[in-house]
């Protein structure tokens, strides 16, 4: 096992002022007015955190998707807490009507590839990273299917062969059929037919998820319209999946836009957050904590579940670093609450909105959200796709907020598997504190639906100053383990 430590503490003047408070009676966020990404005007849809380049700076992938069609916007992280634009590329040059992506090592050569899905019949785009940040279209003719109505996709290895295969979802055309592509060693892909495809439902998000802890990535599909959401467990042999409609989710058909998946009582299980919509129409949202044998129950009476918005995107994250996940929530395609909600976790899985938390939030229509650490202050960032609420509507700027950060502490950790997929995609890692507190995380290649968070896994650490154990289950099985280390850090963990 070999253990980079880089200390990623930053004191840069551009954030001397936003950073430094433990109170949290000022704004928990900045919002940025000046740069590329807040100042383009578009019709977006997908967020994607993603170090393209490889120089530890987080850059920016968002997806726009007119029916007109628009290109995408890649921003490079200047290493400074800025952004340029890249403009000639040809993953931003395509011009289509893109919807979500999704950014992984698809063919373990250390840079990270984009699957880009596009609505209105058309088909879909396949980037391969040339190592320095660039990309070149790879017109792969099964991952690239005309006349596909397609939400979003993710990466995640089935077979644990040490590839990642695409999952992909579509909510309209002929058939509706969601499907599943087989990676062929990184250099192809093959279509597989299974229990996951079958169903003629309009689906919106996917999640690759480890539900019952057996080391198998599962597959969970959220649906809109009155189809219920789905569950499928992975047996690990072809055709891979079987149904677990739990009554839970089955009996709840509210129209679910996203799924976020994440420890949110600190248990060693993951719970599940469904944002929820109608066409234009509000519908409740829904929280539910996981018992500990894959078993759900729903949790009523918060603020997740009385809200009552059209939401889509969702992602956890532990933006205070006091040790437990909080939740954003992105609306849109709604009459009224055009707002997006930032909640605090209790630590309990009990949720209250912050109202204020994030300043001059615009009134536009949301979609895709992502959490990243882009000024490597420790301190997760949050970025925000917008779009138009109506053919009426101008297109408007995405909002970019800056963490305002305060003295609690906490640790990053970036995977790179050798016999797993490099990427990590699938592994888990936990980390005990000296007060006996274990926190978890689940690197996945989407955190919601049109969202990817950072795929360097963040913890929250409070007044934690060092940690007592950090466990690393990588897809392969295999383990790794490091104890006492320091925190306000962040390890680079290879698989031995």
């Amino acid at each position: 096992m070999k253990s980079i430590h880089h200390l990623c503490k930053l004191s840069l003047p551009f954030f001397l002022s936003f950073i430094g408070t433990s109170s949290w009676s000022q704004p928990h966020f900045t919002k940025v007015k000046i740069g590329p990404v807040v100042e383009q005007a578009s019709d977006s849809r997908s967020v994607n955190f993603v170090d393209v380049n490889n120089d530890g700076w987080e850059d920016l992938f968002i997806s726009n998707g007119p029916s007109s069609g628009q290109h995408n916007f890649l921003y490079i992280n200047q290493g400074d807490g800025s952004f340029t634009s890249l403009p000639d590329d040809p993953i931003v040059q395509d011009g289509a009507k893109s919807d979500g992506a999704t950014f992984a090592d698809i063919d373990n050569d250390g840079d990270l590839d984009a699957y880009v899905v596009t609505w209105y019949g058309q088909h879909n785009y396949f980037y391969r990273n040339t190592g320095n940040g660039s990309f070149l279209l790879d017109k792969d003719p099964v991952l690239t299917t005309e006349g596909t109505y397609s939400e979003t996709a993710s990466w995640g290895d089935v077979d644990n062969d040490g590839w990642l295969d695409l999952f992909l979802t579509n909510s309209e055309g002929k058939s509706k059929q969601n499907q599943l592509f087989l990676n062929q060693a990184g250099k192809s892909f093959k279509a597989k037919d299974t229990p996951a495809n079958q169903t003629n439902t309009l689906s919106r998000s996917v999640n690759w998820i480890d539900v019952n802890k057996d080391g198998k990535s599962d597959l969970f599909i959220t649906n809109e319209g009155k189809s219920p959401n789905e569950l499928y467990l992975n047996s690990g042999k072809a055709p891979f999946f079987r149904s677990d409609q739990k009554e839970i989710w089955s009996e709840l058909p509210a129209g679910s836009m996203s799924a976020s998946w994440g420890d949110v009582d600190n248990d060693g299980d993951l719970d599940l957050f469904l944002a929820n919509a109608g066409y234009y129409q509000e519908v409740n949202n829904q929280l539910l904590l996981n018992d500990g044998e894959g078993n759900f129950v729903r949790k009523s009476g918060s603020a997740l579940s009385d809200d009552g918005g059209c939401s889509y995107g969702s992602a956890f994250a532990d933006f205070d670093n006091d040790g437990d996940l909080d939740l954003v929530v992105a609306n849109g395609f709604c009459k009224s609450k055009l707002e997006n909600w930032l909640y605090e976790n209790d630590g309990k899985g009990n949720f209250t909105r912050l109202p204020t938390a994030l300043p001059e939030m615009s009134s536009s229509c949301s979609f895709g959200l992502a959490w990243g650490d882009i000024n490597n202050d420790g301190f997760l960032d949050l970025a925000i796709a917008n779009c138009q609420n109506g053919k009426n509507q101008a297109q408007p700027a995405n909002d970019l907020y800056i963490n305002n950060g305060n003295a609690n502490h906490w640790l990053k950790v970036k995977l790179e598997g050798t016999v797993s997929n490099r990427s990590a995609v699938g592994a888990t890692i936990r980390v005990l504190t000296k007060r006996g507190k274990w926190q978890m995380r689940h690197i996945t290649t989407q955190s919601g639906y049109c969202g990817q968070n950072s795929l360097i896994a963040h913890f929250g650490l409070g007044s934690q100053r060092r940690i007592k154990k950090i466990e690393v289950l990588w897809p392969s099985g295999k383990k790794t383990i490091l104890r006492n280390q320091k925190t306000d850090q962040q390890l680079h963990l290879l698989e031995d």
